[in-house]
């Protein structure tokens, strides 16, 4: 994959993470799971997909766009 593919395709993966962040078609619903509401279920959710995505991309992205360590 090229370098401007591999540079968009981050993109697009992190502005989904953030459009995904708030969920705006979750307001104004009360319904319960487990004692907590559904809205604090997709946060949970969530912050599990963005852990998965910043995962990936400090091992294949990383160095590319943010440099290397230099010791």
């Amino acid at each position: 994959m090229n370098p401007s593919m591999r540079a968009v395709g981050w993109l697009l993966a992190f502005a989904i993470v953030v459009a995904g962040a708030v969920p705006w078609f979750l307001w104004g619903n009360s319904q319960l799971i487990g004692g907590l509401p559904l809205w604090l279920w997709w946060h949970i959710g969530w912050m599990i997909v963005a852990t998965a995505v910043f995962a990936a991309f400090t091992r294949h992205g990383w160095d590319r766009y943010l440099g290397g360590i230099d010791a």
